[in-house]
């Protein structure tokens, strides 16, 4: 047994992880992040904490992905009208021009998402997919996945407030209104923001076991919808039931 499967498995044993909740077969390992100014910040950073902590089970990488190597920040461009000055700021690992291998792509949305300027990402995500075990997608984050193509005749889901506009970016992707989050092959799919972080858990039990996202999910103290129908969000919004 190899040296890296021993700590994986003194990891799970630790973690009281029973034998039998242990993922059947290889997973993935290389992690990678699409930013652009203006990101809605628990898009990304919900899902990535989760996983900040299943990396205390598992092996895992995470490359920060951006146009350029410069800090991105998740203040949208209309915040001054309000007198704000408020975000953060994350610093890419790597271009869209130069990648990492990937097994994993998160998306995610926000205001920024709506912008013509970030062409290069939705580029990127068209280019890299085929080479994917997963994609991920957080909020209005599939319509930039829906924008590369890549949900071409997928069942997806997205934020229920702008439903509307994001759906109509491309009428081949088979949107599901009342969804929590819909899975599609390799695509995952998720409501608006929160939303995310239930994607994310259900993500961690398919692919790495359900005692695995338990662990996580008691570690951070957060209660998960597991019922990937539950979405009072499109009931709020009067969408239409497919």
């Amino acid at each position: 047994m190899s040296q890296a499967v021993d700590q994986v498995k003194l990891a799970l044993e630790r973690n009281k992880i029973s034998e039998q909740g242990w993922p059947k077969g290889p997973v993935p390992v290389n992690f990678g992040l699409v930013v652009f100014p203006g990101f809605q910040a628990l898009d990304a950073f919900g899902p990535l904490d989760a996983l900040n902590t299943l990396s205390l089970m598992f092996p895992l990488n995470l490359s920060i992905i951006a146009e350029t190597l410069e800090p991105v920040t998740t203040k949208v461009p209309n915040q001054r009208s309000v007198g704000s000055d408020f975000g953060q700021s994350i610093v890419p690992t790597h271009t869209f021009a130069s990648p990492p291998p990937l097994d994993v792509l998160l998306i995610p949305g926000g205001i920024g998402a709506m912008q013509p300027s970030i062409q290069k990402a939705i580029d990127f995500v068209a280019k890299v997919y085929p080479s994917l075990k997963y994609l991920i997608t957080v909020c209005n984050g599939a319509g930039v996945a829906a924008r590369a193509g890549v949900l071409d005749g997928k069942r997806a889901t997205t934020n229920k407030m702008q439903w509307w506009p994001e759906t109509a970016q491309r009428k081949e992707v088979k949107w599901v209104a009342h969804a929590r989050w819909v899975v599609d092959g390799n695509v995952w799919t998720s409501s608006g923001v929160s939303a995310g972080l239930d994607a994310i858990f259900a993500f961690i039990a398919a692919t790495y076991g359900a005692e695995a996202a338990e662990k996580v999910s008691n570690i951070l103290e957060y209660e998960r919808h597991q019922d990937p129908s539950w979405d009072p969000y499109a009931e709020l919004y009067e969408l239409p039931r497919e």
